[in-house]
């Protein structure tokens, strides 16, 4: 039996997910979470086998919930089901060390195929998504993803640099790159592109 628990926010989608996996003989749904920080505890609790999470919910989102279950060396496989079908986030996932990255609108079937793959070891890609991410590059690099991500909270160059360590005049150099490599024209659209495609 391949024990699972759910994390997501919307209550709907996580009834249907649940309904869905109950359908399945060789899948029992030990507890759902409808937040990162719910699951982290419920994880913890239930130590289930796999954890199907979304990325965005409030607190604590799938991907900061996948690394950091990767961080504390927990035994869970993580799964995402999202709706976000871009490279950069699935490069991210990846990264966090999750096995299965789903959209929403596959076919019902494909998920519980996907948790049997994960379970025995192996990875559950949406094929397409993965071509994608294969041939697009991600254009910033560590440090630049980390002083835009900083600049999209608001805060001032001055204020990243005291938070990094860095001094004043090399935050500016990686906003600057950031700014460039995305063709945006100020930091506010530089965060915002790269927030829609899945690099932050």
């Amino acid at each position: 039996m391949i024990r699972v628990l759910l994390a997501e926010d919307q209550a709907m989608v996580r009834g249907a997910l649940a309904a869905l996996l109950g359908m399945e003989a060789d899948i029992e749904v030990a507890g759902v979470a409808a937040d990162g920080e719910e699951a982290w505890r419920e994880l913890q609790r239930l130590q289930p086998d796999l954890l199907v999470t979304d990325i965005e919910m409030p607190g604590l989102g799938g991907l900061d919930l996948a690394a950091r279950i990767a961080r504390h060396e927990l035994p869970v496989k993580v799964v995402i089901v999202t709706t976000f079908a871009r490279a950069g986030f699935l490069r991210r996932a990846l990264d966090a060390g999750v096995r299965g990255y789903l959209l929403k609108d596959a076919p019902p079937e494909r998920l519980a195929e996907a948790l049997r793959t994960v379970h025995r070891g192996g990875r559950a890609i949406d094929p397409e998504l993965a071509l994608e991410a294969w041939t697009e590059a991600d254009p910033l690099n560590e440090r630049e993803r980390q002083v835009l991500r900083l600049a999209g909270e608001g805060l001032s160059s001055t204020r990243i640099a005291e938070r990094l360590g860095l001094s004043h005049g090399t935050v500016r150099n990686y906003l600057s790159e950031a700014i460039g490599k995305l063709g945006a024209a100020n930091r506010v659209e530089a965060h915002r592109i790269a927030r829609q495609r899945g690099l932050l």
